[in-house]
């Protein structure tokens, strides 16, 4: 928990500060919130904010969705929000002078409120702790960079002209003043932006960031690196998109996160960031190394383990109708439970690399994924793996995408919802009660997505049905 402290330093560094914007994610990825003043700030760390409970029962569209039973049911009661410790931050893409705050939401008895996805993966976490495991992650973002107006990818090498231009560093220097300013935000909030490449399509980037030997932390920095780059690139005239899907010719974006394991205890907690220091520390303390480029036997248990609950956890990886147009072969989206040694062709990777540093690189969340959830998912199919003691096989060579049986993962979001329904595993990972809040929102998302009549539609049968 935070304390006053916390905010009084904060204040005491920042004295020009007027506004402080408040906001928590709801379970569908979207951080859902209000501009409060500055003076609100300290009776925010003090005492909390109430918050209307049904915050977190809204779809994706910010309607909703009754049958969560968060809305009437509970007479939209307020619940508790308290700030996230280490994220108050400035907030420097925004001309008038404001700081930021994560925010998590409990009962007001104090216990955690269930359908807030951060308490999902603190359980997860927690699981690990009591196993005396501790998770070191890292999340890497794919994510597309648009003209505002157009909705094309920015740039002067568009779509249309027929280049990838992969890794190419003239689209690097094109936008380098949104990225230095991107960099710099980071810097402004302790966000541990590191590589930034072009990906695979005009417009396309990823950054990775840091290990962390703290899960949380790691998640909240990667929520915080999403909501800092739309930020900044309305600045900047542009929009910065984690749409699973959002050309039909280019690639898709992809949430990356690499995992490890640590023995417990480690050298920090969730209320104080891990350092570069400890982080290393936890690295060497590395349960998955081995001079095998396959990795530790603990490793290929924790493969065996997220193999094998891939299929009913897809909705939490590939949560939204366009997610399932991302998964086509030779696309660099995985579309199989396997696994590999240096082979991006897989959705589970062993990235190559010195003994220390094995790990697993887990492939196939979208963008658009809750990253509550999915390292909440991963991190309890690790477990599961290791406590069943679990065999992935033998490692895919060369081309994944040849031995892909079809029917292995589901192919539609209806498909993933019904998985996911009868899933005990899934019912484990994020707890009853919010996974029966996830199915209301994402059944009702689907309902609609599933009835609307698209140009599409109307070019293919307005004239030949």
């Amino acid at each position: 928990m935070t304390t006053p402290a916390e905010c009084q330093e904060f204040l005491a560094r920042h004295p020009g500060i007027e506004a402080v914007q408040l906001f928590i994610t709801d379970p569908s990825g979207v951080p859902r919130g209000k501009t409060a003043s500055v003076e609100e700030l300290p009776r925010l760390y003090a005492h909390g904010r109430p918050v209307a409970g049904s915050i977190l029962g809204l779809d994706i569209t910010g309607t909703d969705v009754e049958s969560t039973g968060l809305v009437w049911e509970t007479g939209d009661a307020d619940l508790i929000c308290r700030p996230v410790p280490g994220t108050l931050a400035l907030a420097p893409w925004l001309a008038r002078p404001t700081a930021q705050v994560m925010l998590s939401m409990y009962q007001p008895s104090g216990e955690p409120a269930a359908a807030d996805p951060r308490h999902v993966l603190a359980r997860a976490v927690e699981r690990l702790r009591r196993a005396g495991l501790r998770a070191v992650l890292a999340v890497e973002l794919e994510f597309y960079v648009l003209d505002e107006r157009s909705k094309e990818p920015a740039g002067s090498l568009a779509r249309g002209g027929g280049r990838i231009d992969a890794y190419g560093l003239a689209r690097l220097e094109e936008l380098s003043g949104f990225f230095d300013e991107v960099y710099a935000a980071a810097r402004a909030q302790g966000i541990p932006a590191e590589t930034l490449m072009s990906e695979y399509a005009p417009g396309q980037f990823e950054i990775t960031l840091r290990h962390r030997d703290d899960a949380l932390r790691a998640v909240d920095e990667a929520v915080l690196l999403k909501r800092l780059l739309r930020g900044v690139a309305a600045r900047h005239g542009l929009l910065v998109t984690f749409m699973a899907k959002p050309f039909v010719e280019l690639a898709g974006s992809g949430m990356h996160l690499h995992v490890s394991l640590a023995r417990e205890p480690a050298a920090t907690t969730s209320a104080e960031p891990a350092s570069a220091e400890t982080t290393a520390v936890a690295q060497a303390d590395n349960l998955f190394a081995a001079t095998d480029p396959a990795g530790s036997p603990l490793l290929r248990q924790a493969l065996g383990g997220l193999k094998q609950t891939m299929a009913e956890s897809l909705l939490v990886f590939a949560p939204n109708g366009n997610s399932y147009r991302r998964f086509r072969s030779q696309s660099y989206a995985p579309v199989a439970a396997n696994w590999g040694v240096n082979n991006r062709s897989v959705s589970l990777r062993v990235p190559s690399g010195p003994p220390a540093s094995r790990h697993i690189e887990h492939r196939i969340a979208g963008a658009d994924a809750n990253t509550y959830l999915a390292a909440a998912v991963v991190l309890s199919g690790v477990l599961r793996g290791i406590e069943s003691t679990a065999d992935p096989g033998p490692p895919v060579q060369g081309n994944g995408y040849l031995g892909a049986t079809r029917r292995e993962l589901p192919q539609t979001w209806h498909e993933a919802i019904e998985r996911a329904d009868t899933s005990e595993f899934l019912t484990e990972a994020l707890g009853e009660p919010f996974k029966r809040i996830f199915l209301a929102i994402k059944r009702q998302e689907c309902d609609r997505f599933s009835a609307e009549v698209t140009e599409l539609d109307r070019s293919w049968y307005l004239r030949s049905s």
